[in-house]
């Protein structure tokens, strides 16, 4: 069902950037998530003897050196780092050139869930060290804030538009290209550098994930821990990443002549207001922010071909989303495509939905979405059809990702293949 609104200006993603445990860049996350190999491998960044998980979904060689320089090393945080990698591949994938005469109508929009934890731990450990306490670094307290990746991508690259950050938990980077698309459509800015990051794995985060049972404890087969909607699945797999894109609307993308994505055709917040963790069992506030996010992107439940869940692989919530996707869709459920791609690369945190929107954007253009691997026997209570173990050619016109955060913050984008596409040319800008 299409009302086809002549009026109703669309956004589009244009440009995609990534720093995932499946790689570093866009195409390379891609192809390893189509290929189905895990990211998820023993924890590197310290010493997990002592605890009861020993693995995790590193960003594995990435060097911060090899894209900044010493000084902008020292001052940024890994998730800060992270971020503005992903944007300048991103705005290279989207061919945006920024200078004086646009840098005001450019906008930048980051969000983390735990921000700069590893900072904040490490400053803690330094001060309390003995024999001699050491000081933090002059850069502690603005590399740890939650809004300094947005502002890093800000600086890097010279953008003077509205800049943003916010926190919604695992929701944070998928709620991102909401609040973008809205500063596109209410005229506060001609494009939006928008996305997730987060970069935690230390040893204060796993000791409190232990304690909340939450983390998958199979060790000994890291590839094969991180397991969604899986009868034996025991938790999720924590990872770290940074997911970026461009949005702007179609009409700005057209004058430049760059072809997109997918548009951005609406979205839905919600709230559980039930539990600080664990989500509500009936699922009711996730099938809303569902079912709202289908009726403002005036999508019919009949036409969506593909939802890339956000499967974490813990039991509440891929019952809970298995409920949710059932509800909101009706019969429509049974046929309709559904993956998880934090079966190979872990949970993200606050770039699991910026993640999970590029997936959506992916699997658009090239007719072709991921598997949930490790899918062998699947849990009675989560009977839809999850892709499983390889990738599937599947031609997606409309796509949705959904991202549910601690707190029961629930939130759900659809995705459209573009109305039309642009030949490039030469001297738009």
């Amino acid at each position: 069902m299409d009302s086809g609104h002549p009026t109703r200006p669309e956004v589009v993603i244009t440009g995609i950037g990534a720093v995932t445990p499946a790689g570093v860049g866009r195409e390379t996350t891609w192809r390893n998530l189509l290929a189905g190999r895990s990211g998820v491998g023993p924890v590197t960044a310290f010493d997990t003897s002592a605890f009861p998980t020993r693995i995790a979904a590193e960003v594995i060689g990435f060097d911060p050196s090899d894209h900044l320089d010493a000084r902008r090393v020292r001052r940024s945080a890994r998730f800060s780092q992270f971020a503005v990698v992903a944007a300048r591949e991103a705005i290279a994938d989207a061919k945006l050139e920024i200078d004086a005469d646009n840098a005001g109508r450019v906008g930048v929009v980051v969000n983390a869930a735990v921000a700069g934890f590893d900072t904040v731990e490490t400053a803690t450990r330094g001060l309390v060290a003995l024999p001699q306490p050491v000081s933090p670094s002059s850069y502690f307290v603005p590399s740890s804030l939650t809004n300094m990746p947005a502002c890093e991508v800000a600086i890097d690259l010279g953008v003077h538009g509205p800049v943003n950050a916010s926190a919604l938990a695992c929701a944070s980077g998928l709620y991102a290209l909401l609040d973008a698309r809205r500063l596109i459509l209410a005229g506060e800015a001609d494009a939006v550098v928008c996305g997730g990051t987060d970069a935690a794995i230390t040893p204060v985060m796993f000791a409190g994930l232990s304690a909340m049972g939450a983390m998958s404890q199979r060790n000994d087969d890291p590839a094969a821990a991180s397991r969604p909607f899986s009868a034996d699945r025991d938790g999720f797999v924590f990872g770290e990443g940074a997911v970026l894109m461009v949005v702007e609307s179609a009409e700005h993308a057209a004058r430049r002549g760059v072809v997109p994505y997918a548009t951005v055709s609406g979205g839905a917040l919600t709230c559980d207001a039930f539990h600080v963790s664990a989500p509500s069992p009936d699922g009711a506030h996730a099938t809303a922010a569902i079912g709202d996010a289908l009726r403002r992107a005036e999508v019919h439940p009949c036409e969506v071909d593909y939802i890339c869940a956000h499967g974490t692989s813990t039991q509440a919530n891929d019952r809970t989303e298995t409920r949710a996707i059932r509800a909101a869709l009706g019969e429509s459920a049974q046929r309709v495509a559904v993956s998880s791609p934090k079966s190979m690369v872990g949970h993200l945190i606050g770039a699991a939905g910026s993640l999970g929107a590029m997936v959506c954007a992916m699997a658009i253009r090239e007719g072709v979405v991921p598997p949930t691997i490790n899918l062998d026997v699947p849990d009675p209570q989560c009977d839809l059809d999850y892709v499983p173990h390889v990738a599937r050619k599947l031609p997606v016109r409309v796509a949705a990702a959904n991202a549910f955060g601690f707190g029961g913050q629930n939130c759900v984008v659809v995705f459209r293949a573009p109305k039309y596409s642009m030949p490039a040319q030469e001297g738009i800008r």
